[in-house]
């Protein structure tokens, strides 16, 4: 029977708690919400002189994937100089074809200030060579500097930067640790492979298209005007490297490994390799995951997990959970130390992307694997999840507390019918208009039962934070990538702005309980999309013009 506790109806008590849950939106600020406005107007006409998605301008929308845009890094409590620069590895012939197997064609770039996306796994290894005792990357799935870009000026009203770091959101302004700022290349080792998800074998190694970058078409910095708006999209046909997806991407990050569009935690041929988090957790420090969106989604997975494809959630929670999987049949992994993410509700009979093991039920994480799991039936994890008319920040705060005290690992388990976390718009509002999909639509009760991504964040910092040891830890703001897939830009401002606020819930806990001698926190994104935005200045909020006062109406005393 479908689990439907997240949505039952206790309208007092929920209703009450969603008063409070909600951003204060004014009815005037609901009546004037501009941006949402242009949103539903462009995508109604199809047409747009100000935003637009692909490589057609004037035209709103011919492009819903991802890109090869260059991505931004910005580092608190360490620099980018092991990477950056002359130590660039797009610099260097040999770390090229080590890379991709090959020298990609017309990548080779002796001036290139972009580094590779992987380097991000050396940067970390780096880091713990020097003595930090706690790594934090937090990963904003599909947020490219234009993205970014948005949201600085929709949160400042004005036009503030139209190159280099920024100067608005904190994670552009936070200064109470050395910080640095750099963009790396993303593009994978190839797309096309093909999959086994029974057997875990790779077929068709090497794919059907390879990765690489050029900076004349793509452009030498994220900012910068690409020569051909097509190459970033893979449709320039005399030089078509091909973008990459989130599993490639976060492998790479996690891994240091270039692969397959598709892959978790395995090379181009399908082999299973170490991740930092593996290597940490071997070595007595603690480790875990927050996302805002399913747990076991491409970027979460990659930073524990593997498995030949993305598409096999269960047997990816049952990595991250210490769980016997397809992967690791006879001997499962350790286990993350802390999961926490959405899937809650996510009801499915059948799958046959998931494999001959999948079990009908939570398309995520079957029911009797989540009770194993749990220390009241003798499980290593304290679980927290939707509870009808709880509000889900207590739950997961009651949790972690239980699990700090008895020295348990947390699973926290949470998400709207959508399955990710309800997200605010630009505006602070749960209300978005559609994209070129159908619009999110949250119950009052949704928006009580789970707990925002600082708030998870939060969470998993009180449990991991016991180790004297340290920890390593990876927080997806998973949905900026869910609102440009949409083309939504309304849901991508809003979505950075969730990010932004589990920034400084981390920043807040490095000031309180450690320093950024011993910390070190990488924010970064997997991959970019291709949304333009031709005129900055719509971003800002028109004036409101004057009513004009009838001739017959007595002044006001």
């Amino acid at each position: 029977m479908k689990n439907t506790v997240c949505r039952f109806v206790v309208a007092i008590t929920a209703t009450a708690m969603m008063i409070s849950y909600l951003a204060p939106t004014s009815v005037a600020q609901q009546a004037d919400d501009y941006l949402r406005t242009m949103q539903a107007q462009a995508v109604s006409s199809g047409k747009s002189d100000w935003i637009f998605w692909g490589n057609k301008i004037g035209t709103f929308s011919t492009w819903t994937n991802h890109s090869n845009r260059l991505i931004p890094v910005y580092t608190f409590g360490g620099n980018l100089d092991a990477i950056s620069g002359e130590n660039s590895a797009y610099r260097d012939e040999e770390k090229l074809e080590n890379l991709y197997g090959k020298v990609p064609e017309e990548t080779l770039n002796e001036n290139a200030d972009y580094f590779d996306q992987t380097q991000l796994y050396d940067l970390q290894k780096q880091a713990v060579k020097q003595g930090k005792k706690n790594i934090i990357v937090m990963v904003f799935d599909g947020m490219d500097w234009q993205t970014t870009q948005a949201a600085a000026i929709y949160k400042a009203q004005k036009v503030t930067y139209t190159e280099g770091r920024g100067n608005v959101l904190s994670f552009q302004t936070y200064d109470k640790a050395p910080t640095d700022f750099g963009f790396c290349v993303t593009s994978p080792h190839n797309g096309g492979s093909k999959r086994d998800v029974n057997s875990q074998t790779v077929s068709n190694i090497g794919g059907n298209r390879r990765g690489g970058y050029n900076s004349e078409f793509g452009g030498k910095a994220p900012w910068s005007q690409p020569g051909d708006i097509s190459y970033l999209i893979g449709k320039r046909k005399s030089l078509n490297h091909v973008f990459t997806d989130s599993g490639a991407s976060a492998t790479s990050i996690f891994s240091g490994k270039k692969t397959y569009n598709g892959a978790i935690g395995v090379d181009h041929e399908g082999n299973q390799i170490s991740c930092i988090a593996h290597q940490l957790q071997a070595a007595g420090k603690s480790v875990g995951v927050v996302t805002s969106v399913p747990i076991s989604h491409a970027t979460p997975a990659s930073a524990y997990a593997h498995n030949v494809t993305r598409n096999d959630y269960q047997d990816l929670s049952r990595d991250l959970l210490g769980l016997p999987s397809i992967a690791h049949r006879e001997q499962p992994l350790s286990g993350m130390d802390v999961v926490i993410g959405c899937g809650w509700g996510a009801e499915k009979k059948k799958d046959p992307s998931q494999g001959k093991n999948f079990v009908a039920g939570n398309k995520y994480l079957p029911q009797s694997e989540m009770d194993a799991i749990n220390v009241d039936n003798g499980g290593d994890y304290v679980v927290a999840h939707c509870m009808a008319g709880e509000k889900g920040a207590d739950v997961l705060a009651a949790a972690a507390k239980v699990a700090v005290e008895n020295k348990h690992r947390l699973f926290g388990f949470f998400g709207a019918e959508d399955t990710h976390l309800p997200y605010a718009t630009a505006d602070g509002d749960f209300d978005p208009t559609r994209g070129i999909k159908s619009a999110d639509k949250y119950t009052p009760e949704e928006l009580v039962e789970s707990p925002t991504l600082a708030e998870m964040t939060t969470a998993a910092l009180e449990v991991l934070g016991t180790n004297e040891k340290g920890f390593w830890l990876m927080v997806e703001p998973g949905d900026v990538d869910w609102a440009n897939h949409n083309n939504n830009i309304d849901d991508s401002i809003g979505a950075v702005f969730s990010g932004e606020k589990a920034f400084d819930a981390i920043t807040n806990w490095v000031q309180k309980n450690s320093n950024w001698e011993e910390t070190i926190l990488i924010v970064t994104s997997d991959h970019g999309h291709m949304m333009t935005v031709v005129d900055l200045e719509r971003l800002i909020r028109p004036p409101v013009e004057p009513v004009a006062k009838d001739a017959d109406e007595p002044d006001s005393e």
